[in-house]
């Protein structure tokens, strides 16, 4: 096993840790909270560990100082220690403590955030040579460099995809992009937060196989979940942290029964356990639409993604989307409100036709939820964020539609904090609560349960339900069937350009 050797009594001496962390607390600057205190993390080689727990449970800033994206003395202030395999570092939160050589680290523990996009260069303009990229700038020869470049592109399902422009991509395909951009460097240690996010079933299930070949070829890796799915049920240890500290850790049969994880939010094996709220019937066909689409084709350059395609939408009636990744699902969101417009036919939302009508108005009509709400969110504070699109609200309407919203998505405690500051999860819900202030006669939303624990979830389908109820048309896009099933009246799937009943 690596790290293993023999002593001078020529007997097998134990296999060191691929990497360890004592965090005794680790804090922002700026912030006298601890967001980690009395966490310990010990992963071997060749191992798969699971660190599970809901909203701002801290997994993501335990991946972060891991990785080294979070550093002591740059980041903030770490009392504890971090060991890559025999080099260990302690750190007592003072000037004098050991710096960290990012460029160094990184060689040793790859990560993928969340946020995939935040990972990639942006300097690149295909795929190829995003993956590329990292081997350049540690002087990799280029045959090696290349023979690395297809096997990753291949073990990831990049291979189809190399001369596309990373900026192009489905946020699934993004997804797989910024694995293999982390793999490509054959780290010792791997750290994968939230990777099923946004993947299809083909490629949750070539992510999965992925694991298996890094961990039976010696990598550690390290997944961070909010959801005990069917990777992190293929770990052999399982860490719950729950407001910063760890509650519990053992073996995954130990722990999936006991009530550790639902206290700590964490979801179960599939979101559409944590859908407890039941919709009403779905509206009569006699009702006036809210949204129509009559022959809506599109495609960018000569990729045609949308053909033909017709869809009605009726007050009170919850649609899901599924498909696979890049078939353009978000892409056919965005039409909804004239953010994109159709090569050929008409979108009607309404009973009238958005064809003409700059997209701002439309947005009165219809309120789409981007998959990344960090492309949705500005203001420096909550409160203030929601409230921007109820500025034309008279007297004291906006300010209790705000705060309605916010206590709808449970970010009431948060009103005062920045949006930039929450975590991904709560972003995602703020971004809901934007949509559901202005009480829109459409609501669009571009996968919204993605890292979701399960009190998010839970506020998910109460908003949902609560929109139906007021008579709001709702079309969500989702890679969960199962999830889908349990919170739409219909189920369509995109492939090949339309749309056809599930």
């Amino acid at each position: 096993m690596k790290g293993a050797g023999v002593n001078a009594a020529g007997r097998a001496t134990p296999a060191l840790p691929a990497a360890a962390a004592r965090i005794d607390s680790f804090s922002f600057h700026g912030d006298n909270r601890e967001a980690l205190r009395n966490v310990r993390l010990c992963v071997q080689p060749g191992s798969l560990t699971a660190v599970l727990g809901g909203s701002g449970s801290g997994k993501t800033t335990l991946g972060k100082v891991l990785a080294g994206w979070l550093r002591a003395g740059h980041s903030g202030v770490l009392r504890g220690s971090l060991a890559l395999g025999a080099d260990a570092l302690e750190f007592a939160g003072a000037g004098g403590d050991p710096r960290i050589d990012p460029a160094a680290w990184s060689g040793r523990v790859g990560y993928v955030p969340q946020d995939a996009a935040t990972m990639l260069s942006t300097v690149r303009s295909t795929v190829a040579e995003e993956l590329a990229f990292g081997l350049e700038n540690r002087g990799v020869p280029r045959l090696e460099m290349l023979r690395r470049v297809a096997r990753t592109a291949e073990l990831t399902g990049l291979s189809g995809l190399m001369e596309r422009n990373p900026a192009e991509l489905s946020g699934g395909e993004l997804r797989r992009l910024a694995v293999a951009c982390a793999v490509i460097a054959e780290p010792e240690v791997l750290v994968l937060d939230e990777p099923l996010a946004s993947l299809d079933a083909a490629g949750a299930g070539r992510l999965r196989t992925l694991v298996e070949q890094l961990v039976d070829a010696g990598t550690a890796v390290v997944l961070l979940s909010q959801s005990a799915d069917s990777l992190a049920r293929r770990a052999g240890h399982w860490l719950v942290l729950d407001g910063g500290t760890a509650t519990v850790e053992g073996a995954p049969a130990e722990l999936a029964a006991g009530p550790h994880l639902r206290d700590a939010g964490v979801v179960p094996e599939s979101a559409a356990a944590a859908v407890l709220r039941t919709l009403t019937a779905a509206p009569a066909n006699a009702a006036a639409p809210v949204l129509e689409l009559r022959g809506i084709g599109f495609g960018y350059r000569t990729n045609g993604l949308l053909r033909n395609l017709d869809l009605t939408v009726r007050p009170g009636e919850v649609v899901a989307i599924t498909g696979p990744n890049g078939a353009g699902k978000s892409t056919l969101l965005r039409h909804f409100n004239g953010l994109l417009r159709p090569h050929a036919g008409e979108v009607r939302v309404l009973g009238r036709s958005i064809g003409r009508t700059p997209a701002g108005h439309t947005a009165a009509s219809v309120g789409l939820l981007f998959q990344q709400p960090r492309e949705q969110l500005f203001e420096r504070t909550v409160l203030r964020e929601v409230g921007f699109g109820l500025r034309r609200l008279a007297g004291a309407e906006a300010p209790g539609r705000a705060l309605e919203a916010l206590a709808a998505v449970g970010l009431s405690e948060a009103a005062q904090d920045h949006p930039a500051e929450l975590p991904s999860s709560r972003q995602r819900l703020l971004a809901l609560a934007t949509v559901l202030a202005r009480r829109p006669a459409l609501l669009a939303l571009d996968e919204p349960t993605v890292g979701l624990d399960r009190h998010g979830l839970e506020h998910l389908a109460d908003a949902v339900a609560a929109a139906a109820a007021r008579g709001a048309g709702v079309v969500m896009v989702t890679h969960d069937l199962a999830y889908a099933k349990a919170s739409a009246h219909r189920v369509l799937a995109l492939d090949g350009g339309s749309l056809r009943e599930v």
